[in-house]
């Protein structure tokens, strides 16, 4: 412990909390009223009632999560799944609660995908009597389970999965099986060391003949004893970059066999009287839960990168580095870093993303509701078509899903490579604090990073977005559009592309959503025109691909923010000062990411090089300037709670300097190691005082 003279110094001035409250002074963005907008009162009561809870139990301290090793970590993240769920049922939480409790503990833990996608996949993709045996026990914590899809081999190409259910007509089981090593289920969160039940994505084998991966039912431990069943091998992948409180796992099978009510049917089946196969409607309707995931990837980007934006912009307004060459005589002492252009240029406009991928989260699963509740009321159906092991589909479907499809994969895409760039510019613009371990923001990155390849890498799930747009163009060009945003779009591009466009987008806010849907629909025909035309593999056009879809992305995005604030909502709920900031905010996301693409822009004529000159010199520059002022106000409607963010450099006080002192001299038990350094003494330790250390704590 620090001896009382150390205790007594103090950061010099002025202070990070004065600094703070002259922010929050300089600003009269009304942060509640914004919060409520942003969450709903019922959403934040939620927050405050979960945290006192939180707070109140031993268990969900936070104090030494910077300084366990892999096993401990694991360790602690079981016994705070396990205290959750106790309480979830000592204080009749909701689904919602148990999330909320979840989020503000922000660590991945040995139940999430239980908790997620094997209770989901159970409740979408089974029947009524599947739901009587393995819902209502999952539901109950008897059985829990995981998703085991992605394979040693394989992962974002699902067609190509190597584990097997064979079907077998004399006993009317499946025989579930790993032929090759590469067929191992791998990266399966919560099947390491905690799940006793998976559902295996395998391919359906029915007389010699495969239709394609389905999902099984597959018991792999003993309930009383979690050992691994008979031709049963599992265990724990080990270390990673991050997500080290999860335990994602291996799962080999040696024809394991599992009863025909296994196989999880309300979509397609085996008639176990016929052997025949029932097919489903579409598809995608097997990866329904597939769908969920990158649905949620998407809705939940935006708070995902406000967490990094609120600590990078608490941080800038404290921290103090050399002063400004032209400031006046009477200004001196060192400046706020947030006041250099060059930091203001890489956090407001990840503060603008932060609302912009918000909107358009909720516009996702309003989406995925919609179309769920189509696909559920069409479940019966037969399907008509066919596709095949590619990534391109050539004729029309009839699929529901295909809108839902794209556009997840599109916004998965590119709302998480948004946020997990945007995590580590935020970390960067911290400075040499950035990388200590108490900025809150290494292992938040390190832990959300996974999500740029898991659920689809981004890159692949680009020739989904693209096999989409071809089709839609396609159809267009025949008079076959449907009546969707991406056929009207394209239907405007052919109406106006002999007269071009060049749209005032310095002037008008609706002109830059159509500017860049003008430039998304140009890169669609152009792609179009590769493909059908010129006849050019489907892999010289992959880099093509991905630029369509991230444009296309873009431009959804820019949409999404566009019509949020253009709701009845916003002039009920907002005062027409925070209105008319949040306007600035969606012109800086959607200018800076212009001038970002500005080749694109220009050369499809949406818009001049004028244009662009003067929103990378005049427009953005002052939007900077105007939204700078409102910054920390900005972080603080976001409503992270300090023992969220468990940041140093991101707290709410502004006290940066002394909490990153106590971290490191109260906290860290390797300071109570004495060592003996010299290298001709065999002794490693002298004296080993960590136990005492920790007892202290």
């Amino acid at each position: 412990m620090a001896p009382s003279w150390v205790s007594k110094l103090q950061p010099s001035g002025p202070h990070g909390s004065e600094l703070l409250q002259q922010e929050r002074a300089g600003s009269l963005l009304q942060v509640d009223q914004l919060s409520q907008f942003l969450f709903t009162r019922e959403v934040l009561a939620r927050k405050e009632k979960v945290l006192k809870v939180l707070k109140s139990e031993r268990v969900f301290d936070k104090s030494s999560n910077y300084f366990d090793g892999r096993a401990e970590r694991f360790e602690t993240a079981l016994a705070r799944q396990k205290r959750l769920q106790q309480l979830s049922i000592n204080h009749s939480w909701t689904r919602d609660d148990y999330q909320m409790a979840s989020d503000l503990i922000s660590e991945p833990g040995p139940y999430g995908l239980h908790v997620s996608m094997f209770l989901i996949t159970l409740k979408d993709q089974g029947t009524p009597e599947q739901h009587e045996l393995f819902l209502h026990k999952a539901e109950n914590y008897e059985y829990i389970g995981c998703y085991a899809q992605t394979e040693l081999g394989h992962g974002s190409n699902v067609r190509g999965l190597e584990t097997t259910a064979t079907w077998n007509p004399d006993d009317k089981t499946f025989s579930l099986h790993s032929p090759h090593l590469t067929a191992s289920k791998w990266w399966i969160g919560s099947l390491g060391r905690t799940a006793n039940h998976a559902i295996v994505m395998a391919q359906l084998i029915i007389k010699g003949k495969s239709y394609g991966p389905h999902p099984f039912v597959v018991q792999i431990r003993d309930l009383e004893t979690h050992e691994p069943l008979e031709n049963v091998h599992v265990g724990d992948i080990g270390p990673k970059f991050g997500y080290n409180t999860m335990d994602n796992g291996f799962l080999l099978l040696n024809n394991v066999k599992v009863p025909h009510v296994n196989m999880l049917a309300r979509f397609s089946s085996v008639d176990p009287s016929t052997s025949r196969y029932v097919k489903p409607a579409s598809a995608s309707l097997v990866y329904g839960t597939l769908t969920w995931v990158r649905s949620t990837i998407v809705l939940q980007s935006g708070s995902v990168l406000a967490r990094g934006v609120t600590i990078a912009t608490r941080y800038a307004a404290i921290r103090r580095q050399f002063q400004d060459r032209d400031a006046k005589e009477q200004d001196v002492g060192e400046t706020q870093v947030l006041n250099y252009t060059m930091v203001q240029i890489r956090i407001l406009p990840l503060l603008a993303a932060t609302f912009a991928l918000h909107f358009t989260g909720r516009g996702m699963m309003a989406l995925y509701e919609e179309n769920q509740r189509k696909t559920f009321a069409d479940a019966g159906k037969l399907a008509t078509t066919e596709r095949g092991p590619s990534a391109e589909e050539l004729f029309p479907s009839t699929d529901l899903l295909a809108d839902l499809h794209a556009t997840s994969c599109g916004l998965k895409a590119l709302a998480s490579t948004i946020a997990a760039e945007g995590l580590e510019v935020c970390r960067r613009a911290c400075g040499g604090h950035g990388y200590s371990s108490f900025s809150g923001i290494g292992s938040w990155y390190s832990d959300y990073l996974p999500t740029v390849t898991w659920e689809g890498d981004n890159f692949l799930l680009c020739q989904q977005v693209a096999r989409y747009l071809l089709k839609s163009a396609r159809a267009v060009l025949q008079n076959k559009g449907l009546d969707n945003d991406t056929c009207i779009i394209l239907k405007n591009f052919l109406d106006r592309r002999d007269m071009g466009a060049a749209f005032d987008v310095l002037g008008r806010d609706e002109y830059i959503v159509a500017a860049f849907a003008w430039r998304a629909s140009f890169l669609t025909f152009e792609a179009l025109r590769h493909r059908d035309e010129d006849k050019e593999s489907w892999n010289s056009l992959l880099v093509d691909f991905w630029r369509l879809s991230t444009a296309h992305s873009q431009y959804l995005i820019v949409k999404n923010f566009y019509e949020a604030l253009r709701s009845k909502s916003v002039a009920s709920e907002l005062d027409p000062e925070t209105v008319i900031l949040m306007h600035k905010l969606f012109r800086l996301h959607a200018l800076h990411t212009l001038e970002k693409e500005a080749s694109e822009f220009f050369s499809s004529s949406a818009v001049t090089v004028r244009q662009i000159q003067l929103a990378r010199t005049k427009t953005v520059m002052k939007l900077l300037e105007e939204i700078r002022p409102h910054a920390v106000r900005l972080v603080d409607a976001w409503d992270f709670p300090d023992w969220q963010l468990d940041s140093s450099l991101g707290r709410y006080d502004g006290k940066v300097y002394e909490d990153l002192f106590r971290r490191a001299s109260e906290l860290n038990p390797l300071n109570a190691l004495t060592i003996d350094p010299y290298p001709d003494s065999d002794v490693l330790i002298k004296h080993d005082g960590r136990k005492e250390f920790l007892s202290k704590l």
